[in-house]
């Protein structure tokens, strides 16, 4: 997983080479596990998509069936997870125990309530939270009608702001020549934002 995450230039190139147009399914897919499969947080969504906009830079892939094919794997994806959490994910509080209290879920229900429609979008470029944060939705039974107006609007930022920087910056000299520090270079960035809160979280806590 470690090389596939560093190395992701050689690999989907590869991919490229050997499955033509089907590369764009296997791209669809993994897009889709990440959002929709609360089980699949740690697959290479912010710098796989760094890369995939690089690669169409070079010719290798196309960025107009690109984008839109890889916005709704992350829109389907989403709504996929929002459903089992709706679905599925309340029955674990149906009755009380030492980690799934009915009184947690009331108090995710009215932070989304408040918060849900920036916690969908922001999210969306925060790793492992943004496979969680549909699912959490779908539990804390956030109006569907929101969810999916907020989720699209993710879905196109996400999407569209890291592919697009791929394609733009991706294949100049000094990137390409060190894409690999570019890659762990997004990895860390994806997690300030995260890492802020839990500081600012934990100095509440102190007071």
């Amino acid at each position: 997983m470690l090389d596939l995450i560093l190395h992701l230039d050689a690999h989907l190139l590869a991919l490229v080479q050997d499955y033509g147009v089907w590369v764009y399914a296997i791209l669809f897919a993994i897009i889709f596990a990440e959002t929709g499969l609360v089980v699949a947080p740690f697959l290479p969504g912010d710098s796989l998509l760094f890369v995939t906009g690089a690669l169409c830079a070079m010719g290798s892939l196309d960025l107009q069936v690109l984008m839109p094919l890889l916005m709704l794997a992350a829109f389907v994806g989403d709504n996929t997870n929002y459903w089992v959490g709706r679905l599925a994910g309340i029955k674990l509080f149906t009755h009380d125990s030492r980690f799934f209290k009915h009184a947690h879920l009331e108090k995710t229900q009215a932070f989304y309530a408040k918060h849900g429609g920036k916690t969908i979008i922001f999210a969306r470029f925060l790793p492992i939270i943004r496979t969680f944060a549909p699912f959490v939705a779908g539990i804390g039974a956030m109006s569907y009608r929101l969810f999916m107006m907020f989720s699209a609007l993710g879905s196109v930022a996400w999407i569209g702001s890291l592919t697009l920087l791929g394609y733009l910056f991706g294949n100049i000299p000094v990137i390409k020549d060190n894409l690999t520090l570019m890659i762990i270079g997004i990895i860390l960035i994806s997690f300030i934002p995260a890492i802020l809160e839990f500081i600012k979280h934990r100095r509440q806590v102190a007071k």
